[in-house]
């Protein structure tokens, strides 16, 4: 790993302005409620093709970086998440923004930044043996690992896990129309050829997250959507106290991100979903997830982050895209000339060492461009609802059009935003539904392949070491909840 050449590559002024431009292309995207890390990737290709490879792909990792973490600049000032890998702290990360609106993010954004540098220190030294242990995973590994992902709905509503099964029900409901993925049944569609391609996710989400808010911000439309103006916070006080408190928190986040990262298909928001409820199941305050907890926020954004680094282990690897953002990037590196794959370390290994530089970079540089989105950002606060709440509906409405540029994702937005604002008056937890969303088609396409292969014998799914494991976690996942009930209406008897 030749460090000094691949330096030399890194410090070049076009190769910093292109990192910087990125960034703060990321901070705009990320913020901006239904415009994920996905579509400015896809926006970016494009521009890349007319640089040299490495200038093209740090762009793409730049924005990926802050793009992350500026998505929970909505979730925190508006309980809106800006992108699908914010969704998993919002609740907390608004909850306590409500009282440190700029301290919460700067804890948000020094994090962010903590998870993308442990992500890239793993990438740069652990990349082919963590590549070639999920390599290993089958359908059946597969199967196992998203459902015990799924089982996370129920370790964040773990007070009434009742009503975490009833979302993760609705979420399966949602998730389950259009075209069955393995055998092509048309399902639930009633007719309507728009339904075929079942619901996207970035109108679901924001009509599950953002609707239901604005609803009850319309009832209060001369308020200021907080009492403190900021005067005086410090942006990093929170930080501090994370840094302090959650060391271990962070460290374990960060692994769990790189290592959900690492499995292809997996990506950041799944990444967020495991970390929190895994910090939430070890934490010593569980009961306080949901309602305003640094470390519900500094579990998830750690991990989001740090799987942005880990997707590219396989990808650079084996060429296997961990997700969607690295799917792309991929095809931009074979425009290139560059061919993921064994050859490409000992070809290209300088480009490849700069590569991994640049994402310590764009971690790096990020604490600065996020400070100041951060300062920017906070001045949302002081305006009227009156004002704000059709501002931001707008957005809503726009960033579920462009996703497939149709009108029907404006009305799928608009339903399901109803039907969350009444999910939420009966106590379902929102967070359950989106999850099952996310992950309830990988669980039902890796559950049924596993059954086609073994000629409809379950037994495969408990035939393969890992299986077992996994197997073993996720049924442990979900009667923890129902055994913690128990014993607590046994020692109140």
């Amino acid at each position: 790993m030749n460090v000094y050449d691949a330096l030399q590559l890194v410090l070049q002024p076009h190769i910093i302005l292109a990192v910087i431009i990125a960034e703060f292309f990321g901070v705009f995207i990320g913020a901006m409620p239904g415009l994920t890390a996905t579509m400015a990737t896809a926006l970016l290709v494009p521009f890349t093709y007319f640089m040299d490879p490495l200038a093209g792909i740090s762009m793409i990792v730049a924005m990926a970086t802050v793009a992350i973490f500026s998505g929970d600049i909505p979730a925190v000032l508006l309980k809106i998440p800006g992108t699908p890998a914010s969704a998993a702290q919002t609740i907390d990360a608004y909850q306590l923004g409500r009282r440190k609106p700029a301290s919460t993010l700067g804890a948000d954004l020094v994090c962010s930044a903590l998870g993308g540098l442990i992500g890239s220190l793993i990438l740069m030294f652990s990349a082919p043996a963590l590549a070639e242990f999920t390599s290993n995973f089958s359908t059946v590994e597969y199967f196992w690992l998203t459902l015990w992902g799924l089982s996370m709905a129920i370790i964040i509503s773990a007070e009434e896990p009742i009503k975490g099964v009833l979302g993760v029900i609705i979420g399966f409901l949602i998730a389950s129309i259009g075209i069955e993925p393995v055998y092509g049944y048309v399902r639930f569609t009633f007719g309507s050829i728009e339904l075929l391609n079942g619901i996207s996710f970035i109108p679901a989400m924001i009509g599950l997250f953002a609707i239901p808010e604005l609803l009850k911000q319309i009832s209060r439309p001369h308020e200021r959507f907080t009492v403190q103006l900021l005067r005086g916070e410090k942006v990093f006080e929170q930080a501090v106290v994370a840094l302090k408190k959650f060391k271990t928190t962070i460290t374990r986040s960060a692994l769990i991100g790189t290592f959900v990262g690492a499995l292809p298909g997996a990506g950041a928001d799944i990444a967020a979903w495991v970390s929190y409820g895994v910090t939430k199941r070890v934490s010593k305050k569980p009961e306080e997830f949901g309602k305003g907890t640094l470390e519900g926020v500094v579990g998830a954004t750690t991990a989001n982050n740090a799987a942005i680094s880990g997707a590219w282990i396989p990808t650079l690897v084996f060429g296997i895209p961990g997700d969607s953002i690295t799917a792309i990037a991929l095809g931009a590196l074979m425009a290139h000339g560059l061919r993921p794959g064994p050859m490409l370390f000992e070809r290209h290994g300088t480009l490849v060492t700069a590569l991994f530089i640049v994402f310590i970079l764009a971690n790096i540089l990020m604490v600065v461009v996020g400070y100041l989105a951060i300062k920017l950002s906070t001045n949302i606060l002081r305006v009227p609802r009156n004002i704000l709440v059709p501002i931001i509906a707008v957005f809503c409405v726009v960033g579920s059009y462009a996703v497939n540029n149709s009108i029907f994702d404006v009305w799928v937005m608009l339903v399901l935003g109803i039907l969350g604002y009444f999910m939420g008056r009966l106590g379902i937890p929102i967070p359950s539904v989106v999850l099952a969303i996310i992950l309830g088609p990988m669980v039902e396409f890796n559950f049924i392949t596993s059954l086609i292969k073994a000629d409809l014998n379950p037994i495969i799914f408990v035939s393969r070491p890992i299986a077992i494991g996994l197997a073993l976690l996720t049924v442990f996942t979900w009667i923890l909840p129902f055994l913690k009930i128990g014993r607590i209406r046994r020692t109140t008897t």
